[in-house]
Protein backbone atom coordinates (compact mmCIF):
# COMPACT_ATOMS: atom_id res chain seq x y z
CA UNK A 1 0.00 0.00 0.00
CA UNK A 2 1.27 3.49 -0.84
CA UNK A 3 2.51 5.47 2.18
CA UNK A 4 1.85 9.15 2.66
CA UNK A 5 4.37 11.79 3.70
CA UNK A 6 3.61 13.62 6.89
CA UNK A 7 2.95 16.82 4.97
CA UNK A 8 -0.39 16.77 3.12
CA UNK A 9 -1.19 13.52 4.90
CA UNK A 10 -4.97 14.05 4.77
CA UNK A 11 -5.11 14.69 1.03
CA UNK A 12 -2.76 11.82 0.34
CA UNK A 13 -4.83 9.44 2.43
CA UNK A 14 -7.99 10.41 0.55
CA UNK A 15 -6.21 9.79 -2.73
CA UNK A 16 -5.12 6.34 -1.60
CA UNK A 17 -8.63 5.47 -0.46
CA UNK A 18 -10.02 6.62 -3.81
CA UNK A 19 -7.59 4.34 -5.62
CA UNK A 20 -8.65 1.43 -3.43
CA UNK A 21 -12.34 2.07 -4.10
CA UNK A 22 -11.79 2.30 -7.85
CA UNK A 23 -9.82 -0.94 -7.77
CA UNK A 24 -12.65 -2.68 -5.90
CA UNK A 25 -15.40 -1.51 -8.26
CA UNK A 26 -15.08 -4.37 -10.80
CA UNK A 27 -15.37 -6.97 -8.04
CA UNK A 28 -18.33 -5.13 -6.54
CA UNK A 29 -20.04 -4.90 -9.92
CA UNK A 30 -19.39 -8.56 -10.57
CA UNK A 31 -20.97 -9.47 -7.24
CA UNK A 32 -24.04 -7.33 -7.97
CA UNK A 33 -24.53 -8.85 -11.43
CA UNK A 34 -23.94 -12.44 -10.33
CA UNK A 35 -26.96 -14.58 -11.27
CA UNK A 36 -28.90 -16.26 -8.49
CA UNK A 37 -29.49 -20.00 -8.34
CA UNK A 38 -32.79 -21.58 -9.30
CA UNK A 39 -33.66 -25.27 -9.32
CA UNK A 40 -36.23 -26.91 -11.59
CA UNK A 41 -37.36 -30.47 -11.00
CA UNK A 42 -37.09 -31.72 -14.60
CA UNK A 43 -35.56 -30.72 -17.91
CA UNK A 44 -38.63 -29.28 -19.67
CA UNK A 45 -39.39 -27.00 -16.74
CA UNK A 46 -35.72 -26.08 -16.47
CA UNK A 47 -35.73 -24.82 -20.05
CA UNK A 48 -38.76 -22.62 -19.42
CA UNK A 49 -37.06 -21.09 -16.38
CA UNK A 50 -33.92 -20.42 -18.44
CA UNK A 51 -35.92 -18.70 -21.16
CA UNK A 52 -37.49 -16.29 -18.67
CA UNK A 53 -34.53 -15.88 -16.32
CA UNK A 54 -31.92 -15.31 -19.01
CA UNK A 55 -28.53 -14.19 -17.72
CA UNK A 56 -29.94 -13.28 -14.31
CA UNK A 57 -30.64 -16.88 -13.26
CA UNK A 58 -28.37 -19.93 -13.03
CA UNK A 59 -30.69 -22.92 -13.47
CA UNK A 60 -30.00 -26.43 -12.19
CA UNK A 61 -32.25 -29.36 -13.09
CA UNK A 62 -32.72 -32.37 -10.83
CA UNK A 63 -34.05 -34.81 -13.46
CA UNK A 64 -31.97 -34.39 -16.58
CA UNK A 65 -32.51 -34.98 -20.30
CA UNK A 66 -34.02 -38.31 -21.42
CA UNK A 67 -34.81 -39.13 -17.78
CA UNK A 68 -38.16 -39.92 -16.18
CA UNK A 69 -39.41 -37.57 -13.46
CA UNK A 70 -42.24 -39.87 -12.31
CA UNK A 71 -40.16 -42.41 -10.42
CA UNK A 72 -36.97 -40.41 -9.91
CA UNK A 73 -34.71 -41.44 -7.04
CA UNK A 74 -32.95 -38.30 -5.74
CA UNK A 75 -29.17 -38.34 -5.92
CA UNK A 76 -27.00 -37.56 -2.87
CA UNK A 77 -26.11 -34.12 -4.23
CA UNK A 78 -29.71 -33.04 -4.84
CA UNK A 79 -30.26 -31.94 -1.25
CA UNK A 80 -27.26 -29.60 -1.43
CA UNK A 81 -28.48 -28.25 -4.77
CA UNK A 82 -31.79 -27.34 -3.15
CA UNK A 83 -30.09 -25.90 -0.09
CA UNK A 84 -28.08 -23.50 -2.26
CA UNK A 85 -31.07 -22.43 -4.35
CA UNK A 86 -32.84 -19.11 -4.04
CA UNK A 87 -36.00 -20.54 -5.62
CA UNK A 88 -37.29 -24.02 -6.51
CA UNK A 89 -39.68 -24.61 -9.40
CA UNK A 90 -41.87 -27.72 -9.48
CA UNK A 91 -44.50 -28.88 -11.95
CA UNK A 92 -46.96 -30.07 -9.34
CA UNK A 93 -50.18 -31.92 -10.25
CA UNK A 94 -48.67 -35.08 -8.79
CA UNK A 95 -45.71 -35.39 -11.15
CA UNK A 96 -42.92 -35.30 -8.56
CA UNK A 97 -44.07 -37.58 -5.77
CA UNK A 98 -40.57 -37.47 -4.31
CA UNK A 99 -40.03 -33.71 -4.15
CA UNK A 100 -41.64 -32.92 -0.79
CA UNK A 101 -39.44 -35.44 1.01
CA UNK A 102 -36.34 -34.11 -0.74
CA UNK A 103 -37.18 -30.49 0.12
CA UNK A 104 -37.68 -31.41 3.77
CA UNK A 105 -34.45 -33.40 3.90
CA UNK A 106 -32.47 -30.58 2.28
CA UNK A 107 -33.49 -27.95 4.82
CA UNK A 108 -33.84 -25.36 2.07
CA UNK A 109 -35.64 -22.13 2.88
CA UNK A 110 -36.11 -21.26 -0.80
CA UNK A 111 -39.69 -20.58 -1.92
CA UNK A 112 -41.23 -23.45 -3.88
CA UNK A 113 -43.12 -22.29 -6.96
CA UNK A 114 -45.69 -24.52 -8.68
CA UNK A 115 -45.25 -23.59 -12.33
CA UNK A 116 -48.55 -25.20 -13.38
CA UNK A 117 -50.64 -22.97 -11.09
CA UNK A 118 -53.86 -21.98 -12.81
CA UNK A 119 -53.73 -24.69 -15.48
CA UNK A 120 -57.11 -26.41 -16.06
CA UNK A 121 -56.25 -30.02 -15.21
CA UNK A 122 -57.44 -33.12 -17.02
CA UNK A 123 -58.34 -36.53 -15.69
CA UNK A 124 -56.33 -39.45 -16.95
CA UNK A 125 -56.26 -43.16 -16.25
CA UNK A 126 -53.98 -44.91 -13.77
CA UNK A 127 -53.87 -48.63 -13.08
CA UNK A 128 -57.23 -49.07 -14.77
CA UNK A 129 -58.95 -46.41 -12.65
CA UNK A 130 -60.42 -43.22 -14.06
CA UNK A 131 -60.00 -39.74 -12.58
CA UNK A 132 -56.28 -39.81 -11.91
CA UNK A 133 -55.03 -36.27 -12.51
CA UNK A 134 -52.83 -35.94 -15.58
CA UNK A 135 -49.67 -33.97 -14.69
CA UNK A 136 -48.38 -33.46 -18.25
CA UNK A 137 -49.91 -30.01 -18.67
CA UNK A 138 -46.91 -28.64 -20.60
CA UNK A 139 -47.93 -30.71 -23.64
CA UNK A 140 -50.46 -27.97 -24.43
CA UNK A 141 -48.72 -24.83 -25.66
CA UNK A 142 -51.43 -22.55 -24.17
CA UNK A 143 -50.67 -24.20 -20.82
CA UNK A 144 -46.94 -23.62 -21.32
CA UNK A 145 -47.77 -19.92 -21.59
CA UNK A 146 -49.29 -20.09 -18.09
CA UNK A 147 -46.09 -21.75 -16.86
CA UNK A 148 -44.07 -18.87 -18.32
CA UNK A 149 -46.27 -16.25 -16.64
CA UNK A 150 -45.93 -18.00 -13.27
CA UNK A 151 -42.16 -18.22 -13.67
CA UNK A 152 -41.92 -14.54 -14.67
CA UNK A 153 -43.94 -13.40 -11.66
CA UNK A 154 -41.95 -15.58 -9.24
CA UNK A 155 -38.58 -14.35 -10.52
CA UNK A 156 -39.78 -10.75 -10.30
CA UNK A 157 -40.70 -11.25 -6.64
CA UNK A 158 -37.30 -12.74 -5.87
CA UNK A 159 -35.29 -10.16 -7.84
CA UNK A 160 -37.51 -7.07 -8.18
CA UNK A 161 -34.63 -4.93 -9.45
CA UNK A 162 -34.66 -7.01 -12.65
CA UNK A 163 -38.42 -7.48 -12.97
CA UNK A 164 -38.37 -5.57 -16.26
CA UNK A 165 -35.75 -7.97 -17.63
CA UNK A 166 -37.88 -10.99 -16.74
CA UNK A 167 -40.96 -9.34 -18.24
CA UNK A 168 -39.13 -8.63 -21.50
CA UNK A 169 -37.71 -12.16 -21.68
CA UNK A 170 -41.15 -13.64 -21.02
CA UNK A 171 -42.82 -11.43 -23.62
CA UNK A 172 -40.31 -12.44 -26.29
CA UNK A 173 -40.72 -16.11 -25.43
CA UNK A 174 -44.52 -15.90 -25.32
CA UNK A 175 -44.43 -14.55 -28.88
CA UNK A 176 -42.47 -17.65 -29.91
CA UNK A 177 -45.02 -19.86 -28.17
CA UNK A 178 -47.85 -18.12 -29.99
CA UNK A 179 -46.13 -18.82 -33.31
CA UNK A 180 -45.57 -22.44 -32.33
CA UNK A 181 -49.21 -22.83 -31.32
CA UNK A 182 -50.29 -21.63 -34.77
CA UNK A 183 -47.81 -24.05 -36.34
CA UNK A 184 -49.26 -26.90 -34.28
CA UNK A 185 -52.85 -26.16 -35.28
CA UNK A 186 -51.87 -25.90 -38.93
CA UNK A 187 -49.90 -29.15 -38.82
CA UNK A 188 -52.68 -31.11 -37.15
CA UNK A 189 -55.34 -29.69 -39.50
CA UNK A 190 -53.35 -31.15 -42.41
CA UNK A 191 -53.86 -34.67 -41.00
CA UNK A 192 -57.13 -36.34 -42.07
CA UNK A 193 -59.45 -36.51 -39.03
CA UNK A 194 -59.78 -40.28 -39.22
CA UNK A 195 -56.00 -40.66 -38.97
CA UNK A 196 -55.48 -38.45 -35.90
CA UNK A 197 -55.04 -41.45 -33.60
CA UNK A 198 -51.75 -42.43 -32.01
CA UNK A 199 -50.44 -45.08 -29.61
CA UNK A 200 -47.80 -44.01 -27.08
CA UNK A 201 -46.19 -45.82 -24.18
CA UNK A 202 -47.88 -43.97 -21.33
CA UNK A 203 -50.74 -41.51 -21.14
CA UNK A 204 -48.62 -38.35 -21.46
CA UNK A 205 -50.33 -36.49 -24.30
CA UNK A 206 -53.81 -35.84 -22.96
CA UNK A 207 -53.34 -32.06 -22.92
CA UNK A 208 -51.96 -32.13 -26.46
CA UNK A 209 -54.95 -34.19 -27.56
CA UNK A 210 -57.41 -31.79 -25.93
CA UNK A 211 -55.72 -28.70 -27.39
CA UNK A 212 -55.24 -29.94 -30.95
CA UNK A 213 -57.96 -32.48 -31.63
CA UNK A 214 -56.14 -35.82 -31.56
CA UNK A 215 -56.65 -39.15 -29.83
CA UNK A 216 -53.83 -40.82 -27.90
CA UNK A 217 -54.05 -44.36 -26.56
CA UNK A 218 -51.52 -45.85 -24.15
CA UNK A 219 -51.03 -49.21 -22.45
CA UNK A 220 -49.73 -47.43 -19.35
CA UNK A 221 -51.51 -44.76 -17.35
CA UNK A 222 -50.52 -41.15 -16.65
CA UNK A 223 -47.52 -42.35 -14.67
CA UNK A 224 -44.77 -44.27 -16.40
CA UNK A 225 -44.36 -46.23 -13.16
CA UNK A 226 -47.58 -48.08 -13.88
CA UNK A 227 -47.21 -51.41 -15.65
CA UNK A 228 -49.25 -52.47 -18.63
CA UNK A 229 -50.97 -55.79 -18.02
CA UNK A 230 -51.22 -58.43 -20.76
CA UNK A 231 -54.92 -57.58 -20.92
CA UNK A 232 -54.08 -53.89 -21.58
CA UNK A 233 -51.66 -54.82 -24.34
CA UNK A 234 -54.13 -57.22 -25.96
CA UNK A 235 -56.89 -54.58 -25.80
CA UNK A 236 -54.72 -52.01 -27.56
CA UNK A 237 -53.65 -54.48 -30.25
CA UNK A 238 -57.31 -55.25 -30.94
CA UNK A 239 -58.13 -51.54 -31.07
CA UNK A 240 -55.27 -50.81 -33.49
CA UNK A 241 -56.54 -53.51 -35.83
CA UNK A 242 -60.21 -52.51 -35.49
CA UNK A 243 -59.68 -48.76 -35.93
CA UNK A 244 -56.75 -49.10 -38.34
CA UNK A 245 -54.58 -46.86 -36.17
CA UNK A 246 -51.59 -46.17 -38.39
CA UNK A 247 -48.66 -45.69 -36.01
CA UNK A 248 -47.21 -46.30 -32.58
CA UNK A 249 -44.56 -44.03 -31.12
CA UNK A 250 -41.62 -44.64 -28.85
CA UNK A 251 -41.02 -42.23 -25.97
CA UNK A 252 -37.53 -41.05 -25.11
CA UNK A 253 -38.00 -41.92 -21.44
CA UNK A 254 -39.41 -45.42 -21.98
CA UNK A 255 -38.11 -48.88 -22.77
CA UNK A 256 -38.99 -49.35 -26.46
CA UNK A 257 -39.65 -53.10 -26.25
CA UNK A 258 -43.33 -52.84 -25.28
CA UNK A 259 -44.18 -50.59 -28.23
CA UNK A 260 -42.11 -52.73 -30.58
CA UNK A 261 -44.14 -55.76 -29.47
CA UNK A 262 -47.43 -53.90 -30.00
CA UNK A 263 -46.33 -52.71 -33.45
CA UNK A 264 -45.26 -56.20 -34.48
CA UNK A 265 -48.45 -57.91 -33.32
CA UNK A 266 -50.87 -55.24 -34.54
CA UNK A 267 -49.33 -54.44 -37.91
CA UNK A 268 -48.98 -50.73 -37.08
CA UNK A 269 -45.71 -49.10 -37.99
CA UNK A 270 -43.39 -47.36 -35.57
CA UNK A 271 -43.73 -43.66 -36.25
CA UNK A 272 -40.52 -42.63 -34.54
CA UNK A 273 -39.46 -41.24 -31.18
CA UNK A 274 -41.39 -38.50 -29.40
CA UNK A 275 -40.56 -36.51 -26.29
CA UNK A 276 -43.12 -36.62 -23.52
CA UNK A 277 -41.63 -35.96 -20.07
CA UNK A 278 -38.05 -34.90 -20.85
CA UNK A 279 -35.97 -33.04 -23.37
CA UNK A 280 -33.19 -34.65 -25.36
CA UNK A 281 -29.55 -33.97 -24.66
CA UNK A 282 -28.01 -30.86 -26.19
CA UNK A 283 -26.89 -32.74 -29.32
CA UNK A 284 -30.31 -34.36 -29.83
CA UNK A 285 -33.38 -33.17 -31.73
CA UNK A 286 -35.24 -31.73 -28.72
CA UNK A 287 -32.87 -29.83 -26.39
CA UNK A 288 -35.47 -27.08 -25.71
CA UNK A 289 -39.23 -26.96 -25.24
CA UNK A 290 -39.71 -25.30 -28.64
CA UNK A 291 -37.57 -27.96 -30.30
CA UNK A 292 -39.41 -30.73 -28.45
CA UNK A 293 -42.84 -29.62 -29.58
CA UNK A 294 -41.66 -29.03 -33.16
CA UNK A 295 -40.02 -32.47 -33.23
CA UNK A 296 -43.21 -34.16 -32.00
CA UNK A 297 -45.35 -32.30 -34.51
CA UNK A 298 -43.06 -33.36 -37.34
CA UNK A 299 -43.12 -37.00 -36.18
CA UNK A 300 -46.92 -37.05 -35.90
CA UNK A 301 -47.39 -35.41 -39.28
CA UNK A 302 -44.98 -37.67 -41.14
CA UNK A 303 -46.55 -40.81 -39.69
CA UNK A 304 -50.20 -39.87 -40.01
CA UNK A 305 -50.50 -37.88 -43.23
CA UNK A 306 -49.36 -40.81 -45.38
CA UNK A 307 -50.62 -44.39 -45.62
Amino acid sequence: MQTCPTRSFGLCRLAVLAVMVVAALPAMAQEVSKPFKAVATFSILGDLVRQVGGDRVAVSTLVGPDADAHGYNPAPGDARTLLEAKVVFVNGIGLEGWIDRLIKASGTKAPVITASKGVPTLAGEEHGHDHAIDPHAWQSIPNAKLYVANIRDALARIDPDHAAVFAANAAAYLAKLDALDKEARSAISAIPPDRRRIITTHDAFGYFAAAYGMTFIAPQGVSSESEASPRDVARIIRQIRKDKIPAVFLENIADPRLMQQIAKESGARIGGKVYSDALSRADGPAPTYLDMMSNNLKAFGEALRTN
